[in-house]
């Protein structure tokens, strides 16, 4: 059964609630979307518009209610803080694959939080009748694609000029996980 993305699940892991992306998430996604840091590996720079944040928020919501995707909200258990978010995107029913993403606020970098969200994104995909996942990040991201080897993917190639930021032409490696 492919996932229907119009009605995501809560996921939970050890420490960790992923819920559904709201549009009252926008100001809690703001502080990371405007951090150079966090938003170094990602197809745009970082965003100091509140605005333009919560219409990609609500875009996002929106592409969950049309059933192309699930965008997470991560929430620590311990004390409801906003973590970071994840999603599971480009889901494709036909062929029964899907794309996976995330980032953390940078105070929840190296926790093993990500790994621990995405393992629940993967264990739900699977569990879900997705077969194929697949995964980008953007040249120099090395503790991403550590991340995504530890889940099992495997490096599939390069993407020449995937991205274009600033300017300039992004290289991208491409991951893919069988399931």
């Amino acid at each position: 059964m492919i996932p229907d993305a119009r009605h995501p699940p809560i996921l939970e892991t050890e420490r960790l609630r992923l819920q559904p992306l709201a549009g009252s998430d926008a100001p809690l996604l703001f502080p990371l979307m405007n951090d150079p840091d966090v938003m170094a590996y990602w197809d745009v720079p970082a965003i100091d518009d509140p605005d333009l944040v919560t219409a990609i928020v609500e875009a996002r919501v929106a592409a969950t209610v049309a059933g192309q995707a699930i965008h997470w909200a991560i929430r620590s258990l311990a004390d409801d803080a906003f973590v970071g978010c994840c999603s599971l995107s480009e889901i494709d029913r036909w062929h029964k694959r899907g794309e996976i993403g995330f980032f953390l606020h940078r105070e929840a970098w190296g926790q093993g939080y990500a790994l621990e969200a995405m393992r629940g994104v993967v264990a739900y995909a699977a569990a879900a009748g997705i077969r194929r996942l697949s995964a980008r990040t953007h040249l120099g991201n090395r503790r991403s694609e550590i991340l995504l080897e530890t889940l099992g993917f495997k490096e599939e190639g390069l993407l020449r000029g995937h991205i274009l930021r600033d300017g300039e032409r992004r290289d991208c490696h491409l991951f893919g996980l069988l399931l």
